[in-house]
């Protein structure tokens, strides 16, 4: 199981601060398209501008595989840095 973080806008979008999923050895970017959003639209447009923590390492290539993650951060940009 992968457990999925979300932090500022990508929370608003999405509605929760976490949720867990069963990658199945899917990609990032099959797992977050997955994701049931508060506001769809906004999720899938905020996705590009996103950077990831994959089990502490960052990443923005939504092809990385998650077999084996346990925690991913969904990190959008912030203000300021």
């Amino acid at each position: 199981m992968t457990t999925l973080r979300f932090f500022a806008a990508a929370r608003a979008a999405v509605g929760v601060d976490e949720v867990t999923v069963d990658p199945d050895a899917r990609t990032l970017g099959a797992v977050l398209g997955t994701v049931d959003a508060a506001d769809p639209a906004r999720w899938e447009a905020l996705q590009e501008r996103c950077s990831y923590l994959i089990d502490g390492v960052t990443t923005r290539d939504r092809s990385t595989p998650l077999d084996g993650v346990a925690l991913v951060d969904v990190m959008p940009p912030f203000a300021g840095g």
